[in-house]
């Protein structure tokens, strides 16, 4: 399971309201190209080339979760779609653990494990993520006196469950291929 630093705001899911039922791709060419402006605009405080959303990048993103995830703008992306899916629980919970592995104060850290207990963990919680019983019960326990590695079975279990559906589901989605049809259509046009 890699471990990253991360950044990143909350995405504007509206450009995902695509026409699932019609063929219309000059729609769907025009969300492409909203959505790759939109995440260059989110980036813009870097303008060296090396920085913008590039074909390469996404074709790289096909190779595996954790290509994807080590990319700015491939996580921005991988997120804005779990959110249009309602669906974005697991990586919120990945990317608070890869957060949470950073803090340097007890008194913070036992703050933040309960804050994520009742957010993610708790059954019936705002963003319950879906691990085992005994997990669950592991974590309950450790949050009394947490440590840094305290949800290291729980992200486990969710990279893995990210891996084997949503990763897929995001490689088969319209969007995903809009966007690499977009970005070759671009570089074709360069040439």
């Amino acid at each position: 399971m890699p471990s990253l630093s991360v950044g990143g705001g909350p995405l504007d899911t509206d450009i995902f309201n695509m026409d699932q039922h019609g063929d219309d791709r000059r729609h769907n060419g025009n969300i492409g190209k909203n959505f790759m402006c939109r995440l260059q605009c989110m980036f813009s405080h870097t303008s060296s080339s090396e920085s913008r959303l590039s074909l390469e990048d996404t074709q790289q993103w096909s190779q595996s979760l954790e290509r994807l995830l080590e990319s700015k703008y491939g996580l921005a992306t991988f997120r804005t779609f779990l959110k249009s899916e309602f669906s974005d629980e697991n990586i919120e919970f990945w990317l608070t653990c890869e957060d949470y592995k950073k803090i340097k104060s007890s008194f913070r850290m036992s703050s933040r494990a309960k804050k994520i207990y009742e957010q993610f963990i708790r059954a019936e919680s705002p963003k319950e993520i879906n691990i085992d019983h005994h997990t669950r019960e592991q974590i309950k326990r450790s949050v009394k006196a947490p440590t840094l590695y305290c949800f290291d079975d729980a992200q486990k279990i969710v990279y893995g469950l990210m891996e084997r559906d949503s990763y897929p589901r995001f490689l088969r989605s319209d969007f995903y291929k809009t966007l690499l049809e977009n970005l070759t259509a671009d570089a074709t046009a360069k040439v």
